[in-house]
């Protein structure tokens, strides 16, 4: 994970800044800095979208393939997830140093998303036992400026909602085969429902207080992360502790909590926004540098 180095006059005056609820960019604990979200943005894909979490840039695409359904669930589809964590983003991850990091937000998003309580896995399946759809979802890390998995969770579900999957016609021919065919109507196309879709907020312990979004700098002042998926309801899909130092009973029951309330407000608002982009069609302004 990419890391600053932090003074300790530096980490005095950050940690009396949370402590009396106030952080060196005037934010409260429970705040994310300014995001933008622009969905579209790739053209040889079947869905993608750019998220901009402070300096924390994040690029999805989502490329949907026919496959073979997994031996276990015969009826359903699955996710594959790729993260690349690029050179730009920070120096650290030139020559192989994101490989390490980028496993590890690979392996955490395929537990968070790739279940049936996440996506319908069973909608993507074509022919049980046969075919299937398997979405191949990469990652691509543009600027790091720490909070990583909350920005790659809103950047996944927001490409998600915006992947177009193209309908499937199962014909038999004379031996008895089955023939698929791919509908070349981009409007005859099937869409994901993505209101069960969890994002992930972060939860870092500074000093005696958690706080969400965490910068770089925060980040050095940190003694241990909760990485908390919650759904649109509030409900908690999977929790995962990250960092050297150790967090108590009572820290992590407070940290949940947060989490699942800093959560649940996240979705409605960020539905709403795709909901809004989607409906303007081809009048959108692009104004990322992909426009």
């Amino acid at each position: 994970m990419a890391a600053v180095q932090v003074s300790e006059a530096e980490k005095v005056y950050i940690l009396h800044g949370i402590r009396d609820d106030l952080r060196v960019d005037g934010r409260g604990c429970e705040d994310y800095r300014h995001m933008e979200i622009e969905t579209d943005v790739v053209s040889n894909t079947d869905g993608s979208a750019k998220v901009t979490l402070g300096h924390t840039a994040v690029l999805v695409g989502v490329k949907a393939e026919i496959g073979k359904p997994r031996p276990a669930v015969p009826n359903e589809g699955y996710l594959e997830f790729f993260v690349d964590c690029s050179a730009n983003a920070t120096p650290e991850f030139e020559g192989r140093g994101g490989e390490e990091l980028g496993t590890e937000l690979s392996n955490t998003l395929y537990k968070v998303f790739n279940n049936k309580h996440s996506v319908n896995l069973k909608s993507l399946c074509i022919s049980a036992g046969e075919h299937c759809w398997v979405l191949y979802v990469d990652v691509l890390l543009l600027q790091c400026d720490g909070n990583l998995y909350d920005a790659i969770s809103i950047a996944v579900k927001a490409a998600l909602f915006n992947t177009k999957i193209p309908q499937v016609h199962i014909s038999t021919d004379d031996e008895g085969g089955k023939e698929i065919e791919l509908s070349d109507d981009p409007y005859d196309c099937m869409r994901l429902n993505v209101e069960n879709v969890p994002c992930i907020v972060t939860m870092c312990k500074v000093g005696r207080r958690h706080v969400v979004d965490v910068t770089l700098q925060e980040k050095a002042c940190s003694v241990a992360s909760l990485i908390i998926s919650v759904t649109h309801k509030g409900i908690v899909t999977c929790v995962r502790k990250v960092g050297g130092g150790s967090l108590d009973p009572e820290s992590i029951f407070e940290m949940t909590e947060a989490g699942k309330r800093v959560g649940k407000a996240l979705h409605a608002p960020l539905m709403t926004l795709l909901q809004q982009e989607e409906d303007l069609g081809k009048a959108r302004q692009k104004v990322g540098f992909l426009g």
